[in-house]
């Protein structure tokens, strides 16, 4: 629903088995099995990769999921309890005031947020040395799909959200596959959390990013694509 894609205005589409049966039918066309397909996925895309693998880990040689716990509700409490209260307390506050309101179109809701919270813990460069890449994908967003699968609040998923109860957590261990489960140490993520999901999955590893936020491979690069290269390469020589 975002940039070239087609944009439906039919909130019913968006659920996350529809996505689960698109990425299945995008491995179909390009004749992927278990043989070669990994499938890597961040953030909302880490919750994409998870309900795939539990549908269809049979069609996986290997899953990584990148930045994304395996509770919504753990990751509120860890949004709400520990990273929002880090901040000033007089921006945190104006901030929660405004989503109190609800009023998230105001400019300086978004600025508040960009200034003390991204570069804190999506991405942890100055705004001005955000990649362009990164920026693009930002301005072409669908902020309908955003805000019903998401809501509004960056504080955690909230609201009328579909996903905002999303919880798979005690589903871990039927993940057989060989995965890959990536954290990191500012992220909006509890990198404690990824860590136990690595040891939850039947064959898991964890990669913690120190230098990292939501987007590490973007501020913690090393770490992060020497990690996802091993991974792959001790799946691929049977070593892993």
């Amino acid at each position: 629903g975002s940039y070239y894609s087609d944009k439906p205005d039919d909130l019913d589409l968006w659920t996350t088995a529809r996505f689960v049966e698109e990425v299945e039918l995008v491995r179909i066309a390009l004749g992927l099995d278990n043989t070669n397909f990994y499938l890597l996925g961040q953030s909302w895309g880490g919750i994409l990769a998870m309900e795939y693998a539990l549908k269809y880990q049979n069609n996986l040689k290997g899953l990584l999921i990148s930045n994304m716990m395996s509770s919504v509700p753990e990751y509120n409490t860890y949004a709400q309890e520990v990273l929002g209260p880090q901040m000033d307390k007089e921006i945190y506050d104006e901030i929660k005031a405004m989503e109190a309101a609800e009023d998230f179109t105001n400019p300086r809701y978004g600025e508040l947020l960009f200034e003390h919270y991204y570069t804190e813990h999506v991405l942890r460069k100055p705004p001005a040395e955000w990649p362009e890449a990164v920026m693009r994908a930002l301005n072409h967003a669908n902020n309908q799909v955003y805000v019903h699968m998401q809501g509004h609040s960056e504080f955690g998923i909230t609201g009328d959200a579909t996903l905002k109860d999303w919880d798979i957590k005690n589903r871990l261990k039927e993940l057989k596959v060989p995965t890959l489960v990536i954290g990191a140490q500012h992220d909006t993520m509890d990198p404690k959390h990824m860590e136990w999901m690595s040891k939850e999955v039947g064959n898991g590893r964890y990669l913690h990013c120190p230098n990292g936020s939501h987007l590490s491979q973007y501020d913690d690069q090393k770490t992060y694509f020497s990690g996802v290269i091993s991974f792959i390469n001790d799946v691929d020589s049977g070593t892993f």
